[in-house]
């Protein structure tokens, strides 16, 4: 069973960077793919970058050019380094941990604010 953390958000004016942590549990945690997802209030959470056991990424086309995600498994964490902010990248950034073959991501974290100022 993985169980996940996240960590680093804030308040940043527009234009600035941030980077979030995901911190896991678990001995396995090397062979889980690992996403980003953000929901902003009063819209739905969106996906927002993966990586895979692999360490094959993907990005939603919002944040392509301007967030990296990344992970070190010696340190069971992934990152997601956020540059050039803007404000409509304001919400609350979840973690969410799946096992490899699995369909759908099962281990949720609580999520951590990120606020980007105008």
């Amino acid at each position: 069973q993985v169980q996940v953390v996240e960590s680093g958000g804030g308040l940043v004016q527009a234009g600035g960077s941030l980077r979030l942590s995901c911190v896991a549990s678990g001995r396995t945690f090397s062979t889980y793919g690992v996403g980003w997802f953000r929901q902003a209030p009063g819209k739905e959470r969106e996906f927002v970058a993966a990586v895979n056991w692999k360490e094959i990424t993907s990005y939603a086309d919002s944040v392509k050019g301007r967030f990296t995600i990344s992970r070190d498994n010696g340190k069971n964490t992934v990152y997601l380094q956020m540059n050039s902010l803007r404000p409509e990248d304001t919400a609350v950034y979840y973690c969410a941990a799946r096992s490899a073959g699995a369909a759908v991501y099962g281990h949720w974290g609580q999520g951590t604010q990120v606020t980007v100022s105008s």
